[in-house]
């Protein structure tokens, strides 16, 4: 079963359904005949609506949760009405979480392993802490396996807003050199073949980096898709400037830096990236 069957939860499906039934949340009648057109059964639900999840309990044996929390406050609501919703029958072999690399807070380009310490700056991030310590407490609690996967920027070229193409076009500064800050990557379908993976691979309530082999800081990435695509790089400017020209959403992603370590990513599910890189990426 899957929740949040957005982009990289269609993804998911599309690697899965030759080999296992699968199921989808939706809160969209609209979606019900493209998800059945694709081979998934349709399930109408809203996470923020209690009573409309009863019917999920006890149907799956392993369950993707790839909705994200809501748009307010510090605790999301959503992951836990699912939970409460799956205890209510037999509870599934395992569970896999899709969260951000934002958890981490500012590391000020550090490497960062999975036994780092949560510190997260933004209410956005606050949330899918809670999210995380509602899945593990869960997943003990129940003796399933729970699956945490930290996810930084995901990208693809036939992903809706996949590339920074747009960025591009509109000539959005980025940072300078010296005040730049490291950013991580993952291409959507190393990722949804990392969800599935950890399906039977993960390890009880463990934490997994899901991240590229790529170093860069963000102004390079930028400045490798402009080379790609044929565009004018984008210019760069002091930090003290970029209050008054950036909005809100990309000062904050601009005030974090680390560079992600998916050693264990590697070794525990053992996913040989097919893009290992953003050059391979966007190319």
């Amino acid at each position: 079963m899957i929740i949040g069957c957005g982009d990289v939860g269609m993804r998911v499906a599309q690697q899965l359904r030759s080999r296992v039934s699968l199921l989808a949340l939706t809160s969209d009648a609209g979606r019900v005949k493209e998800l059945r057109s694709q081979g998934i059964t349709p399930l109408r639900g809203n996470l923020d609506h209690t009573m409309s999840l009863m019917r999920l309990a006890g149907i799956a044996t392993r369950v993707v949760h790839l909705a994200p929390p809501p748009s307010e406050g510090w605790a999301d609501s959503r992951t836990q009405a699912l939970l409460r919703a799956l205890r209510l029958r037999s509870k599934p072999i395992c569970m896999v979480y899709g969260s951000t690399s934002g958890v981490y807070g500012n590391c000020d380009g550090d490497r960062v392993t999975e036994v780092r310490a949560a510190n997260a700056h933004t209410p956005r991030a606050h949330r899918r802490v809670d999210a995380e310590s509602r899945m593990r407490f869960w997943g003990r609690s129940t003796r399933t396996r729970v699956s945490i996967l930290r996810i930084p920027g995901i990208y693809a070229q036939d992903r809706d807003g996949g590339t920074p193409r747009s960025r591009l076009l509109k000539s959005t500064p980025v940072l300078r050199q010296q005040d730049d800050v490291f950013t991580n990557h993952i291409q959507a379908d190393d990722l949804a073949r990392a969800c599935c993976l950890a399906l039977w691979r993960g390890a009880p309530q463990r934490v997994y980096n899901v991240n590229d082999d790529s170093n860069m800081k963000m102004g390079d990435y930028f400045d490798l898709a402009a080379d790609l695509y044929g565009l004018p790089r984008p210019p760069r400017i002091a930090r003290e400037g970029a209050t008054e020209q950036l909005p809100l959403m990309l000062l904050s992603f601009m005030s974090e830096s680390r560079r992600m370590d998916n050693t264990r990513m590697k070794q525990e599910l053992r996913l040989r990236l097919r893009y290992p890189t953003v050059l391979s990426g966007l190319r």
